[in-house]
């Protein structure tokens, strides 16, 4: 069964580009490893709600964007070593400090269903 992990993040719009060049550099490294999709988007119509939503989960500020990305991975056997393998790939170091509050990061594994 098809995997994915998923991920949110407020990220300071100021570090856009910074942004966009690491999801860059990280989604050949991740396919390298066996995933078979690596997707990064960048909030352009993501609202506020009342009790919850993807800007208050993140406690994304007024001067930060909510980042929202998944990787597909054929199960989640492959993920789990296609991650670790990821993470460990000297290229990957290349990646630097992430550009936003990592404390602030949602991520999660989730079986693919459709």
């Amino acid at each position: 069964m098809a995997y994915v992990n998923g991920m949110v993040a407020a990220v300071p719009t100021a570090n856009k580009d910074a942004y966009f060049k690491m999801c860059k550099m990280m989604a050949p490294i991740f396919k390298r490893h066996g995933a078979i999709e690596a997707v990064d988007c960048w909030g352009a119509d993501v609202p506020d709600g009342e009790v919850t939503s993807f800007p208050m989960a993140v406690k994304c500020k007024a001067d930060e964007t909510v980042a929202f990305a998944w990787i597909t991975w054929p199960d989640k056997a492959t993920a789990d070593a296609g991650m670790q393998a990821a993470m460990s790939d000297p290229e990957m170091a290349q990646a630097g400090e992430m550009p936003f509050d990592g404390k602030r990061l949602i991520f999660g594994g989730f079986e693919k269903i459709t």
